[in-house]
């Protein structure tokens, strides 16, 4: 057998490189700072901040994990129906997941980043309304408003 690479081995070989870059250019964009950035941050959809947030631990499909710790599955959620719920969730955090309702100025003590308001309606509604939910109902900024915030860093 020679050293030289068969015809299908370099197709397979190119194949697995071109995936690699894939994979290596979509790590790239979530660390890009155009969201990464507080001003990126702001211009967020809540699509944008579900992929770039909330999949870390809930899953690209919303189906949850165990292993190092448990996350809820969103996927089909009965809790969800409470639209209150999942803000108050959000906004508060809960078993371990970190508040992102915290005063702007507070974030860097809990690693995590601020969520204005809009954000949080438009990441609720974007949970409420895929991976299998179908709430209809949609929060606006004005009702996640009226509802209580952190006004500081919880005690660990």
């Amino acid at each position: 057998m020679s050293g030289s690479l068969s015809r299908p081995r370099v197709g397979l070989l190119a194949a697995l490189l071109g995936g690699a870059a894939i994979i290596a250019g979509a790590i790239a964009s979530a660390d890009d700072s155009a969201f990464t950035s507080q001003a990126g941050l702001d211009r967020a959809s809540g699509a944008d901040v579900y992929s770039h947030i909330c999949q870390g631990c809930h899953m690209p499909q919303g189906q949850g994990a165990v292993g190092a710790g448990f996350y809820p599955k969103l996927a089909g959620d009965p809790t969800l129906k409470s639209w209150q719920y999942a803000v108050v969730t959000v906004l508060n955090g809960r078993n371990g997941m970190p508040p992102f309702g915290l005063p702007a100025d507070q974030v860097q003590q809990t690693r995590t980043v601020h969520l204005s308001d809009a954000q949080i309606a438009d990441t609720v509604n974007y949970i409420r309304s895929h991976f299998g939910n179908n709430y209809k109902d949609k929060v606006t900024a004005a009702q996640v408003a009226a509802l209580p915030h952190p006004s500081s860093v919880p005690e660990l």
